[in-house]
Order: structure tokens, then sequence, then C-alpha cells
């Protein structure tokens, strides 16, 4: 697949953070001028403008229509979802046309019309509608449709309602993609005579040519489907059957989950990140970050930043005023000076459906069309166009014509005047690249660990502090040319920071490069802005890199997460289908003597080499080599086994990819199973005290267990007695449960409960509530509490009773 080069006018120009600014020599001034904050809801300047809009109305009329075929069941979905979706397409063509595949994220799935409450339950119940979330893009399909592609949106409320898996859906998600795909595949050859009447009406689809869009869970699901239709899953978990007879050419991801941080390396994609998203953090990042050294590299990965953008505007039937079934705003804090409604920065509904729009239509013209006109607007060049209204849209991109000059990693790396920082939200300000501060919100959306853990080995950025000139040698020198791009961020509100930028080449000939100049995003305390921009510098007279020098200057400071040598244009990404991980599991009987060990299995489809990191209980990881001809591997686990009666041991199992392969399943959990008898449980089940003494229960057991013993009992009404109140027991045992001595009422009244638990190794324990006492002569009070003894999965039931006695004497007595 040829592509051309898209040549910006002004290569003697430093594009830096969306602006074409002159490059100046590193060594020009000497002053040190600081970098300044400003006010958070600062917006920043509009870029210069592409010469081709991708937003404006192509030629073609539309036309509109629905399918709805009858429902399939897919894997581990235990009733079948719905084969619905809405196709706009251009109205009076014949011949074939790309195609655009939508689907939506995660709502529920469905509603009463007239009342602001959802219904639980698939099918609808009676009464109920499914919420029509796929029929919220449709200024997208729209303007696609009227520059020529065939876009079809599926609903997938069968999905939402049933998705509590390991994988949130991930895999369901991409059999129902693949399963319409088959459906257009059908239509197209023996299935002709079976077409819906609106493909009738749509023109043939390409299927050579397809892009798929994928919005919140969507987007993972989405994301799943293009590596399904390259390394295909288990068969015990895909709803597909059949051969994949398309060709998926391009990802696009809005506000897109991605619990499995596995993106398919091979296949260009655009993310699009909402800086005011409440409803999703921006782990979409990952789609981009992750693809780093895993292929060939060859392939365009590009992040958008939209600021202002929430999470549920790109879709209409997930917006207020808008949407048939009920709906809001996401972000959460009206009065945030970034995001709130209302503020300079944040875009309303319609802004941030038009800004949808237009880059979805950016990335199909560069995807589908080979077109590199738009490619700009995508790939950190750093401009605008006016159908993108007033929203600043900033971007990066890896991939590509992209050689390689700085990528962080200890091992081949060198770091002076500068510090390598793991890519972590961390305390430890040792090792973190971003420490947890209440002031820098919720960071980074690259400084995020696998599985939200707080460690992750491979993943590194190089820490630039003020006024430090940071050399950075790679254990090899680079061969480049055309610029050098960097992706680089800085502190959010601040502005004029100033990087110089010199190079050092294979001869030891030092060549300065000019400044970069680079404004911190608008954020607050709950926004992630710690966000990278692309920076670039043109290399004049530079055809290698053997070092790179970074001089902050004043008080600017920053992170580098790689540097690249970058030639215009898309190359053939060369998409090819690597080996497959799947992580399954395993299930073993914990055994009575010495140690039990049990093989936590990984599958391999496809052929080739490559790496794999597994995480083991979210604790340690290790690094597995996959060779050619290899169909399974295993990570031993190992406990001590016993004759005690204890829990199950459950062991939790990760993969990330690393190099060479991608990762289906990333997540299962496996079991080593107790296999001792449980111990007698006995508990005492009256106790009778005098006031100010403390009623006891105690519970025995006939031999210690290596699993707690736990009561947990709810205080009841005795049957007909008096019955203890909140004044007749010692209030610190009331304040435990946040209820308060006064006014004195029955416990039972107040919502007292009662719980102790039995330590492992330990015969008893004591379950104990202290009275008080008083100048008032009583009648006997009782108290009445409904227990349950929870021992590993075992639960046994018991009525404790208490009886308190006055200790003065009666009325009348001596």
């Amino acid at each position: 697949m040829s592509r051309r080069g898209a040549v910006i006018a002004g290569v003697a120009l430093a594009v830096v953070s969306g602006l074409t600014v002159p490059a100046t020599a590193a060594n020009a001034t000497a002053e040190t001028v600081p970098a300044t904050t400003i006010g958070p809801a600062a917006v920043p300047p509009v870029q210069p403008a592409n010469p081709v809009d991708p937003g404006i109305p192509g030629r073609f009329g539309t036309f509109e229509g629905e399918y709805d075929l009858p429902e399939v069941s897919i894997p581990e979905l235990a009733k079948p979802v719905e084969m619905r979706a809405l196709v706009i397409a251009p109205k009076g063509v014949r011949t074939k046309r790309p195609m655009v595949v939508f689907l939506h994220g995660r709502q529920d799935a469905c509603y009463t019309p007239g009342e602001d409450e959802y219904v639980a339950g698939w099918p609808c119940p009676h009464g109920s509608l499914p919420v029509p979330s796929h029929r919220g893009f449709r200024s997208m399909q729209q303007l696609l449709a009227s520059q020529g592609y065939l876009t079809v949106s599926i609903a997938a409320n069968g999905v939402n309602a049933q998705d509590g898996l390991d994988d949130f859906g991930a895999q369901a998600r991409s059999s129902l993609i693949r399963l319409h795909l088959g459906k257009w595949a059908d239509w197209a050859g023996a299935g002709a005579n079976q077409t819906p009447a609106v493909v009738r009406q749509a023109p043939p689809a390409d299927l050579s040519r397809v892009m798929v869009i994928g919005h919140s869970r969507g987007g993972e699901g989405a994301n799943r489907a293009v590596m399904d239709s390259l390394a295909p899953p288990p068969p015990s978990v895909d709803g597909y059957r059949g051969k994949v007879r398309w060709t998926i050419r391009g990802l696009v991801g809005i506000g897109p989950t991605n619990g499995g941080q596995n993106p398919v390396p091979d296949v260009p994609s655009m993310i699009m990140l909402g800086g005011c998203g409440g409803d999703a953090t921006l782990t979409g990042q990952i789609y981009v970050d992750a693809t780093r050294g895993v292929s060939s590299g060859r392939a365009l990965h590009s992040a958008l930043y939209v600021i202002g953008a929430n999470h549920n505007f790109y879709n209409s039937e997930w917006t207020p005023g808008q949407s048939a079934a009920p709906s809001d705003d996401d972000w959460w804090d009206a009065d945030d000076p970034v995001c709130g409604p209302g503020r300079p920065t944040r875009l309303t509904a319609g802004q941030q459906q038009q800004v949808g729009a237009t880059y979805v239509a950016a990335a199909a013209r560069v995807f589908l069309e080979d077109d590199d006109a738009v490619l700009p607007l995508i790939d950190g060049s750093g401009v605008s166009v006016p159908s993108a209204g007033p929203a600043r849209v900033l971007s990066h991109a890896i991939g590509a014509a992209r050689t390689p000059v700085i990528i962080p990693d200890p091992a081949v790396l060198r770091v002076d005047g500068a510090r390598l920082c793991e890519q972590v939200n961390d305390n430890d300000e040792s090792k973190a690249c971003l420490p947890c501060r209440a002031e820098d919100g919720f960071g980074s959306p690259h400084f995020t660990g696998f599985n939200y853990m707080n460690v992750e080995p491979g993943r590194w950025a190089v820490r630039i502090d003020p006024g430090k000139l940071a050399v950075l040698t790679p254990e090899h020198a680079a061969e480049v040319g055309g610029e050098l791009a960097m992706r680089l961020i800085v502190p959010p509100n601040t502005t004029g920071n100033r990087f110089g930028i010199a190079v050092i080449d294979r001869s030891g000939r030092r060549a300065d490069l000019g400044e970069v100049h680079v404004d911190g995003l608008p954020g607050t305390t709950n926004t992630f802005s710690h966000w990278a921009r692309e920076v670039r510098v043109p290399l004049r007279d530079v055809s290698s890199i053997a070092k790179l020098e970074i001089h902050p200057r004043g008080s600017a400071t920053g992170w580098l997460l790689d540097a690249w040598g970058r030639r215009p244009g898309t190359p053939d990404p060369q998409t090819r289908g690597l080996p497959r991980i799947d992580v399954g599991s395993a299930r073993v009987k914990e055994g009575d003597s010495g140690t039990t060990t049990i093989d936590l299995p990984l599958t391999v489809t496809g052929s080739g080499a490559g790496q794999v990191r597994v995480f083991i209980n979210n604790m340690s990881s290790t690094v597995l080599t996959v060779k050619p001809g290899d169909r399974r591997l295993t990570v031993p686990f190992s406990v001590p086994a016993n004759t005690r009666f204890g829990d199950d041991t459950l062991v939790l199992l990760h993969a990330k990819a690393v190099r060479g392969l991608v990762v289906g399943n990333y997540f299962a959990t496996s079991v080593i199973e107790n296999d001792d008898p449980a111990p007698t449980v006995v508990v005492d089940p009256a106790s009778e005290v005098t006031e100010g003494a403390t009623m006891r229960w105690q519970i025995k057991l006939s031999e210690p267990a290596d699993a707690y013993a736990c009561l947990e009992g709810t205080v009841v009404a005795p049957d007909g007695a008096p019955e203890l109140s909140t004044t007749d027991v010692d209030p610190h045992w009331l304040t435990d449960q946040d209820i308060t001595p006064e006014p004195s009422r029955p416990l039972s009244k107040a919502g007292a409960y009662a719980s102790t638990c039995v330590e492992p190794g330990q015969l008893t324990g004591d379950l104990d509530i202290p009275t008080v006492t008083d100048d008032v002569t009583e009648a006997p009070e009782d108290i009445r509490v409904e227990a349950k003894i929870h021992l590993g999965s075992r639960t046994f039931t018991q009525t404790l009773t208490g009886h308190v006695t006055d200790p003065h004497p009666s009325a009348g007595t001596d």
C-alpha cells in the first residue's frame, strides 16, 4: 500500500505545542526567564489552520434506516443479545464504499419512557424499552455518509446488561462487532437474498476498507475486534464462527476503557481523550503508549486531548436535552474552573459532537483513503480546522515514519543531569515520575500502572529538573532525518516553559537545533492534565544522533516520554497477525504435606516469537518468552500444604504484551482448593449478668483453622421481655457503630449490631457487649442477637440472648 508524504510549509520552523514558531539556537540566549503559572481557566491559543478541513460535509445526500435481525448467543452471556444497527449511508451510490462501524459504550440497558429511572433486566421488562445508545452518533455518521462512507452503528444493550465479567465484556463486544461484519459479508455474497431493506438501499460495503469506532467500553470491545480479526480467540469464548472476510484498517477510540492495556500494534489508531471526562479516566492513552516496541512501529498511533470535553456528550443519547432515555453530564463538579458548565474551557454538547465528527472524519481519510492531507490534525503537527469550532484539540503520535532516538530504559539509556523515573503515580518521590500529591490532581494518564498497580517494571520516563542540562545517551546512535519529535509533559497551568535542544552525532559533532516552547494544559485537582505535548525541531544537516541534550530555561521542568526522528507521511503499517496469548485458569487440591504447585496456564495461538509480562496477584511479575511452535506457557505458583481447614487460595494472573505478540484474555483467577474438613463451631447461646458487667458469648472451634471464624449479628427485639436501651450499654460500644446513646431507645430501634472473630490458629473468640450502671431500680432487661457465623465459605446461624438484672434491692425491702 503506497502512501503520499505530506510536507508542511516552513521546514525551517520548529513546530511546538501546536504552534509554529521560529527555531532559535539553543545557546542564542543566556537569560533565564522563569515559567509562570496561569489561571486554570485560560484557553490555549488557536493553532494554525490546516489547508484541508475534513469536517466539511461532502457532496452526497444521505439516508438512514435500521435493521433488526434475530438475536444471537455469545459465550459467557446467559441470554442472547440483539442484532440491531442504525445504517446511515450515501444516497444513490452503487459502487463499493469504505465502511465505518460504531459501537457505543456501557449505559444501562433499559428505561421506562417518561420516567427518570433505568430498569434492570434483559430482555427489557414489560413496559420498558432498550436505551437507544446506537442512535447517538448520528452527527458523525451523517458527516461520514455525506463524504461517501457507509456507516453502521451497532446496538449492544444485551452485552451491557450482562457484562459483569473479568474483562468487563470486551470479548463479547468483539464477537458482536464481528457478527455484524459477518452479516455484511454474507449480504455481499451467498446471503444476498436475505438482505434487509435498508442494506439493499445502501451502497455495497467495501469490506477491504473497514474502520471501527468504539466509545467507552465499546472502545475496548472495538480494539478486541481488531485483534480477533487478525488473531482469532479461543473458540470457547468466541461468539463469531467463520472466516474473517474483512480487513480493519483503522481503530478510533472515543474515551475508551483499557483494562487489558493490550492495543493492537500493527493497525493504525486514533484515541480521543476528554479533558473533562468524569465517567472514565483517561486510560485510553495506553492504546498509544503500550504499542511502543511491541511490533515494527510502522502503524500510526495518535492521541488527541480535547480540552473541555466530557465523556458522555459524544453520544447524543447520553446527553441531557437530546436523549430519549435518562442521561446526565458525567462531569461532577459544577464549580470546577476548567470543567464546570459555562466555563471558557468547557465545550457545550453541540460543540463536542461537532469536534468528534470532524476528527472521526479525519481518521477515516487517513486510515481508509491513504490521504495525508489531514494527517497533521492527528499526528502532533499542531494545526486546527474551522469545522471544529472553538474546541482546542491537541495531538501527539508515535509510529508511522518515526525512528526511535530516545526510549527511556536504564538497560539502553544513560542519563546525566536528569533522572529516570517509573511511569506510575506513587508516593515514593525517589522513583515515581509523579508522586501522589493533592496539588497534582489525578496526575497523568501516561503514569498509570497495569491493572492500577503502583509498580509496573519496564515503563520509564526522564524527569527534567529546572536549570539542569539533561544529557541522554542511548546504547546505539540513531540514523535520522527530517525532524526530531519529542513527547514532553510540563506541569498544568504553566506558560513560558522553554527548553534548548541540541544533539551530538556519531562523529562527536554537536548541533544546536533550537528551542522549544510548550505551555501546560489547563487543569485542576479534578483533572488528568499532565499530558504529553509533541514538540519538534528540524534536523538540519543532522543524519545521526548519539546524544540528546535538553536544557530547561529558568524554572521550566518536565518529563520526556520519548524522542523520535520523524519524516513526513505514513508508510504501509504492514499489518500482520502476531502470536496471541490468552490467560487461562486452573484448579488443584491443596494437599496435606509438602508444597502444592499450581501451573497457571497461558494459551498460545498463531506462530512466531515474542515476550509477555505476567503479573501474579498484583504483586510480582516476570517476563516469559514465546518461541515459534509454542502452544502453552505456564507460570508455577506454590503454597505450603497442610491438614488444617482454611480458605481457598486465589491466584490472580494478568498478562501484558512486551514484544512480538498480542494478548487477548488478559486476566484469570486460579484456585488452590482447601481440602480439609471444617472444625465444629459452638457458640454460647446465652449470657446473664448484673447491670455494669459485660455480657459475653464465646465462640469455640473444635480445632484451629487457617481462616477467620467471624460472627456478625443484628440486634432484634426480644420476645415478650423489656429490651435493653442505648443508655444501658457502654457508649463507646455505640459510638463505634455511629450510634448516639441519647435519646434513650431500644437497641433494636437504634440499629445496633454485634461482631467479632476468632483469629486464624486460635480456638476461641469472645463477643462482648458491656453494660453500664444507673441509679434507677428497674426490672430485668433482655437483648437478642440474630447472628451468622462465617468460616471460610461456610455459614452457620445462631440466636444469642442476654439477660441483665438490676443490682439494686427490690422496692419495699430493707
